[in-house]
């Protein structure tokens, strides 16, 4: 399977955003961009102390993953993104407009107990409750889909690529 969309891998911190990304992107033959990597310093050193960001605080990150999207429009690529909010998505769209959207769902308690185990990643644990309470399902007319990030990252995988080929059979992505 292939496509020439971007697809957006969002969801809160813990779902498996970077892990499934990369598979996804393997698995589609596309590249993949880490959405971490696109933050500037000022959030890193934010959410390193425990603070959230806030919408202004996204907006540059957004953008730089916007124009990310943007050149690979009509090439295809994955990149990750919490993308919390549908304004996050909207401005994600404005740059990428056939951009499809990955939501990663999960059980709270699955997400924190991942979290606990990472190492070496600048966001606590102890803001997961802040990203839950941003967060914004995608809604009906977001080109998108939601799927369960239980199990292994090669399930969480393959349910996404099934997914997508559905969505794709509908809106003519895949």
């Amino acid at each position: 399977m292939s496509t020439s969309h971007v697809v957006v891998v969002m969801g809160t911190a813990g779902t498996g955003k970077t892990t499934i990304g990369r598979l996804l992107a393997e698995r589609l033959d596309v590249p993949y961009a880490e959405g971490d990597d696109f933050h500037p310093e000022p959030n890193i050193a934010k959410m390193s102390a425990g603070v959230p960001l806030d919408d202004s605080d996204r907006e540059p990150w957004l953008d730089a993953i916007g124009q990310w999207a943007h050149g690979r429009a009509g090439l295809g690529g994955v990149v990750s993104s919490s993308a919390l909010k549908r304004a996050h998505r909207d401005r994600l769209r404005s740059a990428a407009p056939d951009a499809v959207f990955l939501h990663l769902t999960g059980d709270r308690e699955l997400i924190e107990l991942r979290m606990r185990q990472r190492k070496g990643h600048f966001m606590p644990a102890e803001l997961l409750e802040s990203q839950f309470a941003t967060l914004q399902p995608l809604e009906r007319d977001e080109a998108g889909i939601a799927v369960d990030a239980g199990g292994t990252p090669e399930e969480v995988t393959e349910r996404a690529l099934a997914a997508l080929r559905r969505l794709g059979q509908s809106h003519s992505c895949g």
